[in-house]
């Protein structure tokens, strides 16, 4: 069985860590730095970094914050928000980003994931995708930080991404997000069996039992968390410990 990984995720918004309900309502949590080296320390296996405005702002991510956490954290982590073209993705792993994570333009222009997993190399191209449910079975993709629907079937994009490169799946629910009531498992299991490459499973993580869960009835290979982390509520440590103790494979 492959390891399963924990991954806290910092949203940053003009240089500071926020955190919402449903990506409104955006509290300062602090520095992202600050808090990157303290989930380093704990144990995080990787951290993703997300400009959550750049995309809505018609911007890049900030390059001076990048090599910043490049700087000062040996893990290995993404980032994301603002990334349209292959020189974003240039500039970004550059400033010492190991993945780069891309949303809204892959959705307004889907040969820009061909262009990053052919130029760099399928396991730094992360697609991610905010999901909102419409029916049982259904879900819609949504861009711009969450702000706006394009009709567009979620798991069928996800199919298509594969299809042209993508190398993981940050998979995001709208529905869940920030609710702290446990993570999507019917969405998760379904885009998890359907898809060949890894999914990360984003959005309502509660307490450590909503990782065994996720990871053992909905198949994730990784399982990220913001609000649970930010508000101490738990520690990475906490999260592994009983992981760990549920028999599942996870990195010490």
């Amino acid at each position: 069985m492959l390891t399963k990984r924990i991954i806290p995720c910092l949203d940053v918004r003009d240089g500071r860590t926020v955190k919402g309900v449903n990506f409104t309502n955006l509290r300062d949590m602090g520095c992202p730095v600050e808090l990157g080296l303290m989930y380093e320390s704990q144990g995080a296996d990787e951290l993703m970094f997300l400009d959550i405005t750049a995309s809505v702002e018609g911007r890049a991510a900030m390059l001076d914050f990048v090599e910043r956490v490049a700087d000062n954290l040996s893990i290995p982590f993404t980032v994301g928000g603002g990334v349209s073209s292959r020189q974003d993705v240039t500039d970004l792993l550059n400033a010492g980003a190991d993945k780069v994570s891309i949303n809204t333009a892959a959705v307004k222009r889907p040969e820009l994931i061909n262009e990053v997993s052919t130029q760099f190399g399928s396991q730094c191209c992360v697609v991610a995708i905010d999901a909102r449910k419409k029916d049982e079975t259904v879900w819609e993709v949504l861009i711009k930080g969450g702000r706006e629907s394009v009709g567009l079937d979620a798991l069928a994009w996800a199919e298509e991404c594969v299809s042209r490169g993508a190398g993981e799946i940050l998979l995001t629910s709208w529905n869940r997000d920030g609710m702290q009531n446990g993570f999507d498992i019917e969405m998760v299991k379904a885009f998890s069996e359907k898809l060949p490459i890894p999914v990360i499973a984003s959005g309502g993580a509660a307490n450590p039992e909503s990782f065994v869960e996720v990871f053992q009835k909905a198949g994730a290979d990784a399982a990220l968390a913001a609000s649970i982390f930010h508000d101490k509520i738990y520690s990475i440590e906490d999260v592994k410990k009983v992981v760990r103790n549920a028999g599942i494979s996870i990195r010490d």
